[in-house]
C-alpha cells in the first residue's frame, strides 16, 4: 500500500503539470468501485494545486471543491501526453497546462482506493477524521507522546498504525520506525519508558524522511511514481523483508503476524 512517502512523492511530481484546465474526463467500466461520489460539472474548471493529509491526497478545484483521493493497495496517478493504454486505468482525465495538452490518469489493478468530490465543509469533515501528519507542523513530540499513550493496552505497531492518531503510516513504515528506535513491535505501549518514546519519535523522521527522499518504495507488483517507475526506498529498510537485520548485520529477522498484517523485527536489536 502506498504510504505517505509513495503519496507525498505522486503530489511533487503532479506538481509540475498545474494549474490543468480540465477538458474532458472519461471512467472505466468498474470505476464504479473507486468513484464514490458524481464527479460533475468538472470541465471547463483548473485543478490548482495539490496537496496531502497522510495518505489522503487532495486535489483543489477552481470551483472551491476538493477531489480527495485515497490509492489504497496499488492505486496510483500517472500524467502522460498521449491517452494512456494501460489495463486498469479508470479515470482519465484530459487537461491543459498551459498550452500543453496532458493526460491526468488514475490507475489501480485492484481497485481498493477510494475517490471523492467534495465541497469545502465535506471535505474537511472527511480529513478531519485523520489525525497529525507525519511531516506536520502538528506533529510534536507532545502530541506523538499523547496519541502513542492513549491506548496503553495496544500493542506498539498497532497504535502506529491508527490513522485517526498518526496518518501516513503503514505497514512497512511502522516495521522500520519501531526497528530504528530499537522496541519490538509487539509490545504493549505501556511497557515504554520515556527515552523509547522519545527514540520512537525521532525514527518516525529518519524513516519517513529516507524513503521520501528515495522516491518512495515499491515491492513486488507494487507502488510506481507518475511516470510508472520504482520507488529505491527499498535501500533504506532495515527489517521489513529483510532476512539479516540491517542494523546489526548478523542477526535473522523475526516474522510474526501482529493484528492481521506481516511484522518484521530483530530479536537482538529490538527489545
Amino acid at each position: 500500500m502506498p504510504e505517505l512517502p509513495e503519496v507525498q512523492t505522486i503530489r511533487d511530481q503532479l506538481s509540475a503539470y498545474m494549474p490543468l484546465k480540465i477538458s474532458s474526463l472519461k471512467l472505466s467500466e468498474v470505476a464504479e468501485s473507486i468513484v464514490h461520489t458524481p464527479l460533475v460539472k468538472l470541465r471547463g474548471q483548473v485543478i490548482e494545486r495539490i496537496w496531502r493529509k497522510g495518505k489522503m491526497l487532495v486535489f483543489e478545484i477552481s470551483d472551491g471543491r476538493k477531489i480527495l483521493s485515497h490509492l489504497g493497495m496499488t492505486g496510483s496517478w500517472r500524467i502522460s501526453s498521449t491517452p494512456l493504454k494501460e489495463k486498469h486505468n479508470h479515470i482519465q482525465i484530459k487537461g491543459k497546462c498551459g498550452d500543453e495538452v496532458f493526460y491526468l490518469s488514475y490507475v489501480d489493478p485492484r481497485r481498493f482506493g477510494h475517490l471523492y468530490l467534495y465541497g469545502e465543509e465535506d471535505a474537511q469533515k472527511k480529513l478531519a477524521e485523520l489525525g497529525a501528519d507525519l511531516k506536520s507542523s502538528e506533529f510534536t513530540f507532545d502530541y506523538f507522546k499523547s496519541a502513542l499513550v492513549k491506548y496503553p493496552e495496544r500493542f506498539i505497531k498497532v497504535s502506529l498504525l491508527d490513522q485517526s492518531l498518526f496518518a501516513g503510516t503503514g505497514n512497512y513504515i511502522a516495521n522500520e520506525i519501531c526497528a530504528r528506535a530499537y522496541v519490538r513491535p509487539d509490545r504493549k505501549i505501556k511497557s515504554l519508558k520515556g527515552p523509547e518514546i522519545v527514540a520512537l519519535y525521532h525514527a518516525v523522521d529518519v524513516v519517513v524522511s529516507g524513503a521520501t527522499e528515495s522516491g518512495g518504495t515499491t515491492f513486488q507488483g507494487g507502488y510506481a511514481d507518475v511516470n510508472g517507475d520504482r520507488g529505491k526506498g527499498v535501500q533504506h529498510l532495515v527489517v521489513f523483508y529483510q532476512k539479516i537485520c540491517q542494523m546489526c548485520a548478523v542477526t535473522p529477522v523475526k516474522k510474526i503476524t501482529l493484528a492481521q498484517r506481516g511484522t518484521y523485527y530483530c530479536p537482538k536489536c529490538q527489545k
